[in-house]
Formats: C-alpha cells, sequence, structure tokens
C-alpha cells in the first residue's frame, strides 16, 4: 500500500506525526482519533476525533473540541481505519463544525 498524506491515516504514516490545523477561532489544532464501545450488538465500536486546542504560542494544550460518532464498527480497528481514510480536508471540516457547535472541555 502506497501511503497518500492526503488522508489522515497516510498523513501519520508519512509524517509520523498528527497533522496540525488553524482553527477559525484563531488557535492551531492537532488531531487524534478515537474510539469508545458504544453497548450496539452490531456495531460495538465507535470512532470520533478530538482536536486538542494549543496555546496560540504552542507551548501547551488549552483545551479541546471533539466530534460526534463519524464510524461504527465490529473493532476498534476497523473504526481506526474508518477514520484514518478520511481526506484532510473532511478532517478539516470537521474541525470547523465541533469549533462552531462549542463542544468543548
Amino acid at each position: 500500500m502506497v501511503d497518500d498524506d492526503a488522508t489522515l491515516g497516510g498523513y501519520i504514516r508519512v509524517h509520523n506525526r498528527p497533522p496540525a490545523f488553524d482553527g477559525p477561532d484563531g488557535h492551531p489544532y492537532t488531531v487524534s482519533l478515537e474510539t469508545e464501545k458504544t453497548g450496539d450488538l452490531r456495531a460495538p465500536i465507535a470512532g470520533y476525533l478530538v482536536f486538542p486546542r494549543w496555546a496560540q504560542n504552542g507551548v501547551g494544550i488549552v483545551g479541546h473540541v471533539e466530534t460526534p460518532t463519524l464510524c461504527r464498527a465490529n473493532s476498534a480497528e476497523e473504526a481506526r481505519e474508518g477514520l484514518e481514510a478520511m481526506t484532510l480536508i473532511a478532517v478539516q471540516n470537521e474541525l470547523h463544525a465541533a469549533i462552531a457547535r462549542g463542544i468543548d472541555d
């Protein structure tokens, strides 16, 4: 498989780090792929993204926003693969939507 850094998983594999994004709120963000159990026997794992918000000087994390569930799967690996297949443009759109919703810690 050839890694394409236009997808989230490809970017992480090519650059050995998660991508960074500028939020419309002026803060820099990185992204973390997350999974959790759902209790649904047909799709027991949910996948979503968490975006740590960095201080504008980049010194530390000052908060985060997250997406709703983006995929459901039979295993954490399968859910992670679904998240990794997202294009970076789609990931950035999810970040902007999460900021607009105000889902924050």
